[in-house]
């Protein structure tokens, strides 16, 4: 029996265009996004690296655009929030009939992007989880087994009582490995 569900933010709740920092950047003149970029924008999502610390790197690796145009084009991956998605949210946590969290993998610039954006409604979609999990404030990242370690044990959850939805098949798949029922949602 399903008591926990737990939920991705991107293309879950919030649309993405997981294409458009790229896009944007090729507009910048930026044509190929290197491994070092790569490795360095782990390491922000992961919170090793403030805001500050990841624009300075991202504006070394750059430095024909401003970091304003960077800061915009990182952003671009970020789209609308339906608000059925929302009014579905808050009816299920109406109901009471299960603990409700949310896990994403996010980073401070596009969750104060989110913050601005929505204004209120981010705090009132927030009150709706019991735990709101970032990667960049608890340290861990999906797919790690450790990042749904860490929300199982710090809410005692058992695994086969929860249900996971992500949109990417690579952090549906180690959930299920560890006996969490799994959806992997096509947004």
């Amino acid at each position: 029996m399903i008591k926990n569900v737990v939920f991705d933010f991107g293309d879950v709740f919030i649309n993405l265009d997981k294409e458009a920092t790229v896009n944007q950047l090729q507009k910048l003149g930026i044509d190929q996004i290197s491994s070092e970029m790569v490795y360095i924008a782990e390491q922000f999502e992961l919170g090793i690296l403030t805001s500050q610390e990841f624009m300075s790197k991202c504006i070394t690796l750059f430095p024909s655009i401003s970091a304003n145009d960077f800061k915009n084009a990182w952003n671009a991956i970020l789209k609308d929030f339906p608000l059925y998605r929302f009014d579905f949210l808050k009816s299920l946590a109406n109901s009471k009939k299960y603990r409700l969290f949310l896990l994403s993998n996010t980073n401070a610039i596009h969750i104060s992007w989110i913050q601005k954006e929505w204004g209120d409604l981010f705090n009132e979609f927030k009150s709706f989880f019991e735990q709101f999990y970032l990667s960049h404030e608890i340290h861990l990242r999906k797919p790690s087994a450790e990042i749904y370690k860490f929300v199982l044990d710090e809410n005692k959850l058992k695994a086969e009582e929860t249900f996971f939805i992500d949109d990417l098949e690579e952090n549906t798949r180690t959930a299920k490995n560890l006996g969490i029922k799994v959806w992997n949602i096509d947004p």
